[in-house]
């Protein structure tokens, strides 16, 4: 089977596998799992903050971090299409009376500065408290500019707002810009990372900030279900993903652009292609004929009038090669 719906489907390799069944652990809610402790000492490293926190999903996260970051009444500003604000079933809203205040993103999955300033609430009692910008990195594949994220770190200090990044692939953006990921988080207070999408492991993301968010962040994540026990089984494939698989990311980009190239001269068109996500133009009363076709031959893509296709570590060239080839043929059928 090849999967292209997204880079959450990775399967964790026969070594990272080997990795989780040699670790060694403890119980994380007493602090005393040495491998949790050492993904989140390499985390907080890697990223330039104090500390880090380990959870077992990207949700859960990234509801950890708005909630440790505004109180009940809060507003966060966010893109309208942001992950923690669209597809996170309203988690702030509903447990941390948090209103989300969405803007739209720019073409370039920024959100303007101008807008944003426009969106912060005078100091009244009528409106929500504006205390954070949420940004995305990368944003469908998107990659913010290292510019604009100083400009925006910047305003946000100007207008007393903490800056949190939402980087469930900000990896992706490290390798895509040639950068440390502490060149990205120095733009940000807070960011999370999930392990679990290209970087290839079965589960789990990380929180970074300073040492008082991050014990905030403790005790949110314990309210929110997230004390665990034995995790280093866990945490043993992040460290193996931070070492061993974070490089390779620049495999899944080339794959793409490659696999945008061939169906652009097949005929098609391309919407947008940016480090692992395809982008691809499907006419309307094409799509369910798309999907069943490629299901017989067994590749799995989610079809819509602009069909995403993501490149990741369980999918290499002669997949795609196959692809492209049943591409083809559908067109020409």
């Amino acid at each position: 089977m090849i999967d292209l719906r997204s880079d959450t489907v990775t399967r964790p390799s026969a070594a990272m596998l080997q990795a989780m069944m040699a670790a060694k652990t403890g119980d994380d809610v007493y602090r005393d799992d040495p491998t949790v402790n050492a993904l989140e000492a390499e985390a907080a490293r890697l990223s330039g903050k104090a500390a880090a926190l380990f959870f077992p999903t990207g949700t859960q996260a990234n509801l950890v971090a708005l909630l440790s970051h505004c109180e009940r009444g809060d507003e966060y500003i966010v893109g309208q299409q942001a992950h923690n604000y669209k597809y996170e079933a309203g988690g702030a809203a509903v447990l941390g009376s948090i209103q989300p205040q969405p803007i739209l993103a720019a073409e370039d999955g920024t959100l303007p500065l101008e807008q944003v300033a426009a969106a912060i609430k005078p100091d009244d009692i009528h409106f929500a408290r504006t205390r954070l910008l949420s940004l995305e990195n990368t944003h469908h594949g998107k990659v913010l500019p290292l510019e604009y994220l100083a400009r925006a770190f910047d305003f946000t200090r100007e207008r007393k707002l903490a800056l949190h990044i939402d980087g469930a692939r900000i990896f992706n953006a490290v390798v895509a810009q040639n950068v440390t990921l502490e060149a990205i988080a120095r733009y940000c207070d807070t960011l999370t990372i999930c392990l679990s999408k290209g970087l290839g492991t079965p589960v789990g993301s990380l929180l970074c900030g300073s040492e008082a968010y991050i014990e905030r962040a403790r005790r949110w994540r314990k309210m929110a279900g997230g004390g665990m026990r034995q995790a280093g089984i866990l945490a043993a494939a992040g460290l193996y993903a931070l070492e061993h698989n974070v490089a390779r990311l620049k495999e899944d980009h080339d794959n793409a652009a490659w696999l945008g190239q061939q169906l652009q001269q097949a005929g098609l068109e391309i919407v947008d292609q940016q480090t692992n996500m395809l982008f691809v133009r499907v006419p309307a009363d094409q799509v369910e004929a798309l999907k069943s076709w490629f299901a017989q031959r067994e590749v799995l893509l989610s079809p819509g009038p602009v069909t995403r296709i993501v490149t990741h570590l369980d999918v290499d060239r002669h997949a795609l090669e196959q692809v492209v080839a049943h591409w083809k043929a559908f067109l020409q059928r």
